[in-house]
């Protein structure tokens, strides 16, 4: 099958994504209003940027009727209005639920921490929050937000942000940097409102030719 996303509605446009962008790392991004409300809301169109400098990014698409969410319209630079701050919190297995419980839609002023039950933990940076349960935290500040359809519903965003600190809890990373993938535990979201993967079963293959050899290095491990 063959489709021009211009010929389709925005939902089957958005199956169309989710379905076939997996799995997606989830971005657990907790930001705060300037009058100090917090929010914390789940985002699985998440990505690193780059390393120098240290940037990644998350997508708050607009609600139904074309507006800005709290989380863009908390993160977004202080000359638009917002803090210009935000943390992602990397979501392990472990809290799964509570995550998936920030998509909550809660009125204007109800804290999704209150909700979920995760613990707000100061940031050195940064005025939002980290996650207390979360083994990763990075603090960000927004360098760019980018509208690909301002004022529409569903319309897409882009916040850059570059990171000036990065939580890590002891036990999971070594001297040389190394995060351990099985502690971290992390989940990917896949398509469908509730459809989530671990990503305890890997594997390794060498980068350039050398994946294209048939020998035993080169060959992908079966699961553990």
């Amino acid at each position: 099958m063959i489709y021009d996303p211009a010929s389709l509605g925005q939902t089957d446009r958005y199956k169309l994504m989710i379905g076939g962008v997996v799995p997606r790392p989830i971005a657990l991004v907790s930001t705060c209003s300037p009058d100090g409300r917090t929010n914390l809301a789940p985002f699985s169109f998440f990505a690193g940027v780059g390393s120098n400098p240290m940037t990644l990014l998350f997508c708050p698409a607009n609600d139904e009727r074309g507006q800005e969410k709290d989380s863009l319209r908390n993160a977004k630079p202080v000359s638009e209005g917002g803090v210009g701050q935000f943390v992602v919190n990397i979501v392990p297995f472990s809290h799964a639920h509570q995550m998936a419980a920030c998509a909550e839609p809660l009125p204007h002023g109800e804290s999704e921490f209150d909700l979920s039950g995760f613990t707000p933990s100061p940031c050195e940076v940064v005025s939002p929050p980290r996650v207390a349960q979360c083994p990763v935290s990075y603090e960000c500040i927004t360098r760019q937000v980018i509208r690909t359809n301002p004022g529409q519903p569903a319309g897409g965003n882009i916040v850059i942000g570059e990171v000036v600190r990065v939580h890590v809890r002891d036990d999971l990373i070594d001297e040389r940097h190394r995060i351990d993938q099985a502690k971290l535990d992390a989940i990917g979201r896949m398509g469908g409102p509730a459809a989530y993967c671990t990503t305890r079963e890997r594997f390794e293959v060498p980068s350039g030719r050398a994946a294209l050899g048939d020998t035993p290095a080169s060959r992908p491990r079966p699961p553990a």
